[in-house]
């Protein structure tokens, strides 16, 4: 007989299931003592950092804080450090944990300072983003079919609660400095921008180990 409920139970029995709902509760109570903090901590400082940049008027120093802070942003997100372990843990160690953390964090990093310099100079975002794919689409040609899904995801896992919220606040503290019409359109599209760069940094990881 088939249930019509809209419910389904998995079969876990008395202590799993304890265990995962004393989980479920931390994981509730951590998540919203971190968004907390994030609002009351990386916002800020994103958008002070943003604002730093432009108070500055330096490209070096637009793109060196730019570059950065996308690696380190990045080495602290938590999916990032999940996805490392899972990749070595798959290919038996061939793949190295801290390798490929690196690996996506200097992607991001470079790709976060062209997307700075987007701000800057006024670029077209669709054709900086037109670009980036196509660039994408060349390198899946010669990347190797283990190393592709690993690439995509690599740009998934950038864009989590650690990366997404300081980038956001990086461009308004810039665009906010930047007296120009239509200025704040440029606030969004930065974390797009950065998420080819880890796609494009792990295709080339694979090319370089075939």
């Amino acid at each position: 007989m088939v249930s019509s409920s809209p419910f389904v139970f998995a079969p876990l029995e008395g202590e799993d299931l304890a265990s995962f709902l004393v989980g479920a509760a931390i994981m509730m109570i951590g998540m919203t003592l971190f968004l907390f903090g994030a609002d009351y901590s990386m916002m800020e400082v994103g958008d002070l950092v943003g604002k730093y940049m432009i108070k500055k008027k330096s490209l070096t120093v637009l793109v060196s804080l730019g570059f950065a802070i996308g690696i380190v942003i990045t080495i602290a997100e938590p999916s990032v450090q999940v996805l490392g372990q899972q990749v070595y843990d798959i290919s038996d160690g061939e793949i190295g944990r801290v390798l490929l953390i690196g690996i996506v964090s200097v992607g991001t990093g470079v790709f976060l300072a062209f997307a700075l310099l987007r701000v800057v100079f006024k670029l077209s975002y669709y054709q900086l983003m037109a670009i980036g794919y196509i660039g994408v689409l060349i390198a899946s040609f010669f990347t190797s079919s283990e190393f592709m899904p690993i690439a995509f995801d690599s740009g998934g896992v950038t864009t989590g609660p650690v990366t997404v919220p300081f980038i956001l606040a990086l461009a308004g503290g810039m665009t906010s400095m930047i007296k120009q019409k239509k200025n704040e359109n440029d606030s969004f599209g930065m974390v797009g921008i950065a998420s080819l760069g880890p796609i494009l940094a792990v295709m080339i990881l694979g090319v370089i180990f075939q």
